[in-house]
């Protein structure tokens, strides 16, 4: 199933999206996506709403250098256990919302991810037991200030502003994520192209390892960490992560007003 969230004539909704993009039709789901989702009988054509951030999460906890080839671009070796740290959930903007530069940095990065939500309350999760609290699996840019992140030491600032996450354009609830293509684009020109499969840590250990030290809650979002090729944005361009079996997040960018 795919779930989305979506700003229609009647509002804004959670929806089941079901076709082939072009002709897809929006199914409005009563309340909430977890559990079992029941509808409202009301729907549109995809292309008629706008996609919204699929889902606005208590928290964003993102891994850092899951990728052997990002840690050693970044001047590091590879992380023993995973390294975490957070985004606000203010950060968040779905897709085709403009990534705004911040006028105190001097060079924001994008970093294309693969992203798990959350589908129930849990703490404590066994890596065995991981997929039990999975809803599904969205497309991310962890939007980065590099310089702030340099100066800093620490990742809160450079990590944190406005429009720094992008999230969409849906959630895949039947993709197996073991193995998959993840590509970035700049303005058509690929810039990532790595997979799931080289993750130094991956999903069902991540879960293990941020559950003990935080619950999580329907609707978090973990970011899974990004591939080698990161690199700057600059205002008018426009940034895509694609993620196999999932789709195509694009953003515009933009200098703040």
């Amino acid at each position: 199933m795919r779930l989305g969230r979506v700003a229609s004539p009647d509002g804004v909704a959670f929806v089941s999206i079901e076709g082939d993009p072009s002709v897809a039709v929006a199914k409005e789901i009563a309340e909430h996506p977890f559990g079992t989702p029941t509808f409202t009988g009301r729907s549109w054509p995809l292309a008629d709403i706008r996609l919204l951030a699929p889902i606005l999460a208590s928290k964003v906890i993102c891994i850092g250098k899951n990728y052997a080839a990002h840690a050693a671009e970044m001047g590091g070796e590879a992380p023993k256990d995973p390294v975490i740290f957070i985004k606000p959930n203010t950060s968040i903007v779905g897709p085709n919302a403009p990534i705004i530069l911040p006028p105190s940095s001097s060079q924001v990065d994008f970093e294309g991810e693969l992203a798990v939500v959350i589908g129930r309350p849990c703490k404590d999760v066994p890596a065995a037991k991981a997929a039990d609290v999975i809803l599904g699996y969205t497309v991310a840019n962890d939007v980065t200030a590099r310089d702030q992140q340099r100066h800093d030491g620490q990742w809160t600032r450079a990590k944190g502003y406005d429009t720094f996450c992008p999230l969409g354009p849906w959630i895949e609830t039947a993709v197996d994520p073991s193995d998959l293509e993840i590509t970035t684009e700049l303005d058509g020109e690929v810039r990532q192209r790595s997979r799931t499969s080289l993750f130094l840590h991956d999903i069902p250990k991540i879960i293990e390892w941020i559950s003990s030290v935080m619950t999580l809650l329907p609707g978090d979002v973990i970011l899974t960490g990004t591939p080698e090729g990161v690199g700057p944005l600059a205002a008018g361009q426009n940034v895509s992560v694609t993620v196999e079996g999932i789709g195509t997040l694009t953003n515009p960018v933009a200098t703040k007003r």
